[in-house]
């Protein structure tokens, strides 16, 4: 009996995994994500903070004057602060799932070499933290290896059942059978 139950929990988990990922990251990180996107903004344009936060030693090297950076610079700007808003949006809605999650994993990793090296958390102790040590709220290592192992698994498992991805599928595959 309890082998019984443990199969059919076994079945149920793929495709509810996908969808619950979904909902947690929407719940938790989405809007952390817009938060920080919106940060980089300035009346639609791209704002000397948005430079400061991804390229802080090349800012302070210019006085914060993002002018006289170069266009890589801008289009890095630009490319993370999209990339904050769109990937977060595909993951919700669970369209093009697996590479909107390989992309925010990307992104984490950037994220975090930026603040490590960047912006100088290597060196404080507090902020970067240590795995094993108990206290799991540490804002580099603790909260991103949890951001990447939710994505990982969206990566691994797909969108679940109620996502864009799903519905399109079905959609080509009903086209297809009628083409053949």
């Amino acid at each position: 009996m309890i082998q019984s139950i443990l199969t059919r929990l076994d079945a149920a988990t793929s495709p509810v995994i996908g969808t619950l990922l979904r909902v947690t990251f929407a719940a938790t990180l989405a809007g952390y994500f817009w938060a920080s996107a919106l940060t980089k903004l300035d009346g639609g344009s791209l704002s000397v903070n948005g430079y400061a936060q991804i390229f802080p030693k090349a800012m302070e090297a210019v006085n914060y004057d993002a002018s006289q950076l170069g266009v890589f610079h801008a289009l890095v700007v630009a490319a993370g602060t999209a990339a904050e808003f769109v990937l977060p949006a595909l993951l919700i809605v669970g369209l093009l799932t697996r590479l909107a999650a390989l992309g925010m994993i990307g992104f984490v990793v950037v994220q975090t070499l930026t603040d490590l090296f960047g912006h100088g958390a290597l060196g404080q102790p507090e902020t970067l933290g240590a795995w094993f040590d108990r206290v799991p709220d540490s804002l580099i290592l603790d909260q991103r290896l949890m951001w990447v192992t939710l994505l990982l698994t969206l990566v691994f498992t797909g969108p679940g059942p109620l996502s864009l991805d799903r519905l399109l599928g079905r959609r080509f595959q009903s086209q297809a059978a009628l083409a053949a």
